[in-house]
């Protein structure tokens, strides 16, 4: 790849409703992916029917790359080589609309934040976990500006490089709920940009964090995240969002107290991770004062009927075998049914 450089300036190109798809099949007479939390849960893309529908990626062209790496290169090694393609690909793809007339442009652009125009408008950050430590990283894992973020601090960013490919996903299954496509298509983020051109609001700025895994680190990055916001940001709102799983919750909650006690308003996205569809179970913690609390769904009691399809692609025999017999769909195994990032299409509501 290139020597690294800031992201979030000058022109990108974008080859809309397209997406890169890595298929991680394991190693023959190896780590196969689905016994340890790095890389290769057994998630399914599927491109037709009810499933579809309820997943963001239903809609797009896929480029689809099975590699097949040699048993005895280590895991970590696999999984790098798997991130590497992935970008590299999307990089080979996006370089075909250079030269070419685009549909459509958007500029991104923060500089009015201050002028006169917005004087009494909320200003508002969003914080977002792009990691959660209790999977642990890889020296060579990528995830943010190629770091692996142990032992990071939150950063504040500019939007823009979030949206440019500064953040990437990493390695992990437990990362399930999250997606490279959608750090570089943050509904969040674009939704803020959008409430900032129309001067609803002024979007004060981002911040990456992660979720960790020791408690001395919580209560540090948690009360530098609520810092950033109130006193770099200057923020009246914030929205947070988590890393996949459970116990990201306790940071995210966290932070949002110290930030409503700093007083900025908090909105959270929580994930509902109970399969006895309570709402006892599904809220995992209660902090007074922390109270716009939005509920998505984790699917774990929802699934389809698999439809018939022409075309199986797996990343080894045994999985297209599975796939092929598959007689339902459960949509926690569907891509893109579960998100943390603002794009699931499903909501936990009691009735």
């Amino acid at each position: 790849m290139t020597p690294i450089a800031s992201a979030g300036q000058g022109t990108t190109h974008v080859l809309r409703g397209t997406a890169v798809a890595v298929v991680d099949g394991g190693q023959p007479g190896g780590e196969r992916g689905y016994t340890s939390r790095r890389g290769g849960v057994a998630k399914i893309l599927e491109m037709s029917g009810p499933p579809s529908q309820a997943s963001s990626f239903g809609n797009l062209r896929h480029l689809v790359v099975v590699p097949h790496p040699h048993p005895e290169v280590a895991r970590h090694s696999v999984l790098n080589a798997l991130r590497l393609a992935s970008v590299k690909a999307s990089v080979y793809l996006a370089r075909t609309a250079q030269g070419k007339t685009p549909g459509s442009t958007q500029v991104f652009d923060l500089n009015g934040a201050g002028e006169d125009g917005r004087k009494g408008l909320p200003r508002v950050a969003y914080i977002g976990q792009v990691h959660g430590h209790q999977h642990g990283t890889e020296v060579d894992e990528h995830i943010l500006y190629g770091g692996n973020t142990r032992g990071m601090l939150p950063v504040p960013l500019h939007p823009n490089e979030w949206l440019d490919g500064a953040v990437v996903v990493s390695y992990s299954w437990g990362a399930r709920g999250l997606d490279t496509y959608f750090h570089q298509n943050h509904p969040i983020i674009l939704d803020l940009y959008r409430l900032h051109e129309a001067k609803e609001i002024t979007f004060a700025g981002v911040v990456a964090t992660t979720s960790s895994g020791q408690l001395d680190e919580l209560n540090r990055n948690c009360m530098v995240a609520a810092q950033i916001v109130k006193h770099t940001f200057k923020a009246d709102g914030v929205i947070i969002t988590k890393y996949a799983g459970g116990a990201p919750h306790s940071d995210m909650f966290e932070t949002a107290r110290l930030c409503e006690d700093l007083g900025v308003k908090t909105a959270i996205m929580v994930s509902d991770t109970a399969p006895d569809r309570r709402a006892e179970s599904a809220a995992l913690m209660n902090i007074p004062g922390v109270d716009a609390v939005v509920n998505v769904s984790e699917a774990a009691d929802i699934s389809w009927p698999a439809p018939a399809v022409e075309t199986v692609i797996a990343g080894n025999p045994e999985v297209e075998t599975l796939l092929a017999n598959l007689t339902e769909l459960p949509g926690v195994s569907v891509c893109g049914v579960t998100n943390n990032q603002g794009a699931s299409r499903l909501q936990s509501i009691i009735y």
